[in-house]
């Protein structure tokens, strides 16, 4: 898998990446996620959380850009593995600990 950002340096949010940054997006995103889903489950009209769904969006970007400035190796690393592995976390325990600890939770 090539590196998990693109020419210009913004980040490709592929599955991998993704999945290999997800307790990341969790901890650090977790105010802009509970806000678009309760959006979501009070209003059944989709066009109202779109800016909600954004906020999400703009979360999750910048926290890939400062993860892959901080800790690109050992991202890029781990995204390789959770590519090569079609996802599955229990192959890439190695990597998830490099990476953990070159980038611990915020």
């Amino acid at each position: 898998m090539a590196s998990t950002v693109d020419v210009v340096g913004e980040a490709v949010p592929t599955s991998a990446v993704l999945m290999a940054a997800a307790k990341h997006i969790g901890t650090k995103c977790r105010n802009e996620n509970v806000a678009f889903l309760k959006c979501k489950k009070d209003d059944p009209n989709p066009e109202k959380c779109l800016e909600r769904g954004r906020q999400v969006t703009r979360c999750v970007f910048h926290l890939l850009k400062d993860l892959h400035q901080s800790c690109n190796k050992e991202l890029d690393s781990y995204a390789g593995c959770m590519y090569y592995h079609t996802n599955e976390f229990e192959f890439c325990r190695k990597e998830q600990k490099e990476f953990e600890k070159a980038c611990p939770f915020p």
